[in-house]
């Protein structure tokens, strides 16, 4: 099993920025197509971001464009997530997922935005952001 570990959440201002964190397990990060997303209490799983195993194919939620930044660094096994400019609304826990199995090169915006197509999920990290 892949293993994924988040970290970096926390209590911000608004306006605030905060970096989550997620380093994988294995030897074949480079293969993995990663996400993140986050969800409130009494909410659905949403999509936030992710970045395929091309680096340069990266996709955002239109609710966090502009502000939300996904990175990915092979060498280190790991994922991150710069938020910036955050709101009340973004509080949640964030989750790290990765795509371990058969995962594209680069497909459509829906693929990457679907739940189902990711193997393997962390346990979450909160991030509160207070007005």
């Amino acid at each position: 099993q892949v293993q994924l570990v988040e970290s970096g959440g926390g209590l911000v201002q608004a306006g605030g920025s905060l970096r989550l964190s997620c380093v994988a397990s294995g030897r074949i990060f480079s293969s993995y197509g990663m996400g993140w997303f986050r969800q409130a209490p009494g909410k659905e799983r949403e999509f936030v971001a992710a970045i395929s195993r091309n680096p340069s194919i990266t996709f955002h939620a239109d609710s966090v464009k502009g502000r939300f930044t996904i990175s990915r660094d092979n060498a280190k096994n790991s994922v991150y997530l710069q938020m910036n400019s955050l709101k009340p609304e973004d509080t949640a826990v964030y989750y790290c997922a990765a795509d371990v199995e058969n995962a594209p090169l680069y497909s459509s915006r829906g693929y990457y935005t679907r739940l189902g197509e990711y193997d393997y999920w962390g346990q979450g990290t909160q991030v509160t952001v207070s007005s």
